[in-house]
């Protein structure tokens, strides 16, 4: 009788050895492009941040956006708008891989403009 119930317990083991490796795959991939997305967004940041400085110190408009993409992710949008004397760089991309989802990484930076630069006046 022992020996039917063993007989019983074969293929349990690859069974489950196929649905562990099926998940981990999954865990692995989810984490891999959420590191891809983490990256993304730091290049963002980064982007925009570069933007910014480059508007305050009055660069030309096609330069700064230039200097803003060269930065960002690839097939990232770049914003920039002036509100008063303070310049809006905005960056936004989708991330990499999955890109098919709806699903943007998007970062702003502010920077006071420096309009003492043309005037030739001084900062304090």
């Amino acid at each position: 009788m022992r020996g039917c119930e063993r007989g019983a317990d074969r293929g349990f083991v690859t069974a489950e050895a196929a649905v562990v490796l099926c998940v981990l795959v999954a865990f692995t991939m989810a984490l891999v492009w959420g590191l891809l997305v983490v990256a993304a967004q730091i290049q963002c940041v980064d982007a925009a941040r570069v933007g910014a400085r480059a508007a305050a110190r009055q660069d030309p408009a096609d330069a700064v956006v230039s200097v803003t993409r060269q930065a960002a992710p690839r097939g990232a949008r770049v914003m920039v708008g002036r509100e008063g004397d303070q310049i809006r760089v905005t960056v936004v991309a989708r991330p990499p891989v999955l890109s098919g989802l709806p699903f943007e990484v998007r970062e702003e930076a502010v920077a006071p403009a420096e309009d003492g630069a043309e005037t030739g006046e001084a900062g304090p």
